[in-house]
């Protein structure tokens, strides 16, 4: 079965900047609104360490335990998805997106009340900020 272009609860961003400006851009927003980098996956450069090669992709883990740990305590499993994952990757084309879950998906996904979804919804802030043209 193919896989869809963007699947179900998942929001992708278009970026201006490449794959490490990109990353680093997120990552100094998400640093600025008191959240905590929890990792920096390099895909594409651990795929070379390997003899591999894929288009350049990232993984920025971030998160504020103060805003997640409610929702894995009502609901551990949402702990599959928290912290806060965002991929930055080019395409064929060279395109560099942003893609993440989409907070409404994840509190359907777990069924999380308004208040403990709420701060999930930073993600949207974080990529629109970080993204913002110069």
């Amino acid at each position: 079965m193919p896989i869809p272009a963007t699947p179900p609860g998942v929001v992708t961003v278009p970026s201006i900047y490449p794959v490490a400006d990109t990353t680093a851009l997120l990552a100094d927003a998400a640093t600025a609104r008191g959240l905590t980098i929890f990792a920096t996956i390099d895909f594409s450069g651990d795929a070379a360490a390997v003899g591999l090669s894929m288009h350049d992709a990232r993984l920025l883990i971030v998160g504020n335990p103060k805003g997640g740990t409610p929702a894995m305590v009502a609901c551990p499993l949402a702990a599959l998805d928290l912290p806060l994952k965002l991929l930055v990757w080019a395409d064929a084309r060279g395109d560099v997106r942003v893609g993440y879950n989409a907070p409404g998906y994840l509190q359907d996904r777990y069924g999380l009340s308004d208040d403990l979804a709420r701060p999930l919804g930073i993600v949207r802030e974080l990529v629109s900020d970080a993204l913002r043209p110069p």
